[in-house]
């Protein structure tokens, strides 16, 4: 008897289960957590479909779900198909989530949404949105860094190996002119990986000397003493470079062309509404944090967190393009193949549809 879709769906959410369990064991420290929400009654599915899964960090660059989930969007544009969530720390896990199924559509940052296309030669994911830009800072201890030439011989934070600030920092490093093995991260610069979470532990501890992390960690070092050295944003042409993206299973795409266009419409009207009531975006966001992480933050980490991120549709493809080759650059990706990378056809409809300027892949688009 072949697989029905609700089985079949069971069986995704089943295999991933050790996948997660791996990444954890990795080091990628991220747990999926799942949560679900009614479907709106009497309203018809979307493509048929029971549910739409989708996966989001519990971060502010990732306030487009936050938002568009707690203001039920999602949900609006989906109507009788259940919107469900699964939430991630880490962008390998999510990548893990969305190959197997278990995750239909997601938010998730520039360097594991490349590491993970090329890991599968092209042939899992395609970007179809963009969703944040910014919100990543240099902040340091004042005390023992005053300008930036005071970075070289201390030791600095950023989330990850190969994450994509970790990227932007050893690109910076580069271009100073001065050396780190990207691996070890052991240079002119001592480059320490470690996660968000217990980041400002180090810094309060005296275990590093600043960090190049996204907010609102950033922020958080800040309420600890820190002072904002640099902002990336300040190194960017029109200081904007790609955050987040939104990311789908490339079956999902082809089969459920309707189910894509559904959360791109709430995705672009959550945004929308981000940019016409900031205030009330914050604190939307804000709450759903503290739904998912058990704990909201304080206005003096959310409102300077904040203040730094730009919410927008184009997933300025130009800057995904720069930051796999400084990636390139520091040794930790071969050059990769991102033809076919994007597929912004159904964002450009809806975007059409709602009156708004299309956006450009950078000649990295799906054929």
């Amino acid at each position: 008897m072949p697989a029905t879709p609700a089985l079949r769906r069971a069986l995704a959410v089943l295999a991933v289960l050790p996948l997660l369990a791996l990444a954890a064991a990795c080091g990628y420290g991220s747990q999926a957590v799942e949560d679900t929400e009614g479907a709106v009654a009497g309203a018809a599915k979307v493509d048929g479909l029971d549910s739409v899964r989708i996966g989001y960090f519990g971060n502010l660059t990732h306030a487009t779900a936050l938002v568009g989930r707690q203001q039920g969007l999602f949900q609006q544009e989906l109507g009788g198909t259940e919107a469900e969530y699964a939430t991630f720390n880490a962008g390998p896990s999510e990548i893990e989530a969305l190959n197997s199924g278990s995750v239909d559509i997601g938010w998730i940052g520039p360097s594991p949404a490349v590491n993970g296309y090329v890991k599968a030669g092209g042939k899992n994911l395609r970007i179809v949105s963009g969703s944040a830009s910014g919100g990543v800072k240099l902040v340091v201890d004042p005390e023992k860094i005053r300008s930036l030439k005071d970075v070289k011989g201390k030791r600095i934070a950023t989330p990850q190996l190969g994450n994509t600030q970790d990227v932007a920092f050893l690109n910076w490093i580069a271009e100073q002119g001065w050396k780190v093995d990207a691996e070890s991260g052991k240079g002119d610069v001592s480059v320490v990986r470690s996660d968000n979470k217990v980041t400002p532990d180090l810094y309060r501890s005296g275990s590093v000397d600043g960090a190049w992390v996204p907010e609102p960690t950033a922020s958080k070092l800040v309420a600890e003493g820190a002072k904002v050295l640099l902002d990336e944003a300040g190194l960017w042409p029109d200081k904007r470079f790609v955050i987040t993206n939104v990311i789908v299973s490339q079956s999902f795409l082809k089969e459920h062309p309707k189910a894509v266009e559904a959360v791109l419409r709430a995705s672009v009207k959550t945004n929308r509404w981000i940019v016409a009531h900031p205030e009330e975006a914050k604190a939307a966001a804000n709450a759903q944090l503290a739904r998912d992480t058990g704990k909201a933050l304080p206005a003096e980490v959310l409102d300077p967190a904040w203040k730094s991120i730009a919410f927008l549709d184009d997933p300025l493809a130009a800057t995904l393009d720069a930051q796999a080759d400084h990636a390139v650059k520091a040794g930790l990706l071969e050059q990769p193949d991102l033809d076919g990378i994007y597929d912004l056809a159904p964002l450009n409809k809806v975007l059409k549809a709602e009156g708004e300027p299309t956006v450009d892949d950078a000649g990295l688009g799906a054929k």
